[in-house]
């Protein structure tokens, strides 16, 4: 059995000063392509309401929805370590419901840990959810969840109050009990002193090389948003390779290029010749 990633291979990697690798990924044949390439973890985020879903924001997400795409993940994953976002209102109705919610994620989804958006409003809910044997991931910076709050898609931390509260933030998370925690779209020197600060692993989003390891959208690393954040790097053109396919597809068969004899499936002589006999009375 191939040996799997773990909340002990975070912490060590973080000791040892060895970059962590994470994607999101939302279905089978993209998880199992990511864990065969060998990416260290994978989450299952609610990005997926707007790169897979169509939804404006990620606000729409619902805990069905999280459940259908991590059984998804989890049966093309050998090795990764498979987390998957707790939903919007998913852990904001009381400590017994968001325990019930993140169960659910690793019993019935397969996933390994949860990730909660959040600083010292949810540390309860946090606490409440490991006593329970779940490991959890804390999100910090800019959380989507929070869209309506910050009035948009906008980067956190670039004054001293807020930069502040991130950074008191990320320690109550590590006195809570996470395991690791991303930092979105947080000013990179910030991010870079709160990575040092810690002794837990910060992953980094839109957030500067001085974190622990980074995470980004499997869309945007492969072209196949309808834009480009400043923080992605896209690495190949898939959405262009992909339209150009569909082009040639759609031309072939207008033009009866496709389908070919090679394409297609043949039957016996004698029986072609009964069925065209009789089909032509």
């Amino acid at each position: 059995m191939e040996k799997r990633f773990t909340v002990n291979d975070f912490d060590e990697s973080k000791k040892s000063r060895r970059k962590i690798t994470m994607l999101t990924a939302y279905d089978y044949p993209t998880a199992k392509l990511m864990d065969e390439a060998g990416v260290d973890s994978i989450l299952v985020g609610d990005s997926l309401g707007m790169v897979v879903l169509g939804y404006e924001d990620t606000t729409k997400v619902t805990m069905e929805d999280m459940l259908h795409h991590t059984k998804a993940v989890t049966r093309g994953v050998k090795k990764a370590m498979v987390i998957a976002d707790m939903p919007f209102l998913s852990y904001h109705l009381g400590r017994i419901e968001s325990v019930r919610n993140a169960g659910r994620l690793l019993g019935e989804g397969g996933c390994s840990a949860v990730k909660l958006e959040g600083g010292r409003a949810v540390t309860d809910d946090i606490r409440a959810i490991i006593s329970a044997g779940i490991p959890v991931m804390g999100h910090l910076g800019y959380t989507p969840q929070s869209i309506n709050l910050f009035g948009g898609h906008k980067a956190q931390g670039k004054t001293i109050d807020t930069a502040r509260r991130i950074a008191e933030d990320a320690r109550l998370l590590q006195e809570a009990g996470v395991f690791s925690l991303v930092l979105e779209c947080v000013p990179f020197r910030l991010a870079g002193l709160i990575s040092k600060s810690l002794e837990i692993p910060v992953i980094g989003i839109g957030s500067g090389n001085d974190c622990d390891g980074q995470v980004l959208v499997i869309h945007d690393v492969l072209g196949l948003g309808s834009f480009s954040p400043k923080h992605a790097k896209v690495y190949a053109d898939v959405a262009g390779i992909s339209a150009s396919a569909v082009r040639n597809y759609i031309e072939e068969v207008k033009e009866g290029v496709f389908p070919t004899e090679k394409n297609s499936f043949i039957m016996e002589e004698d029986a072609y010749k009964q069925i065209e006999r009789e089909l032509k009375g």
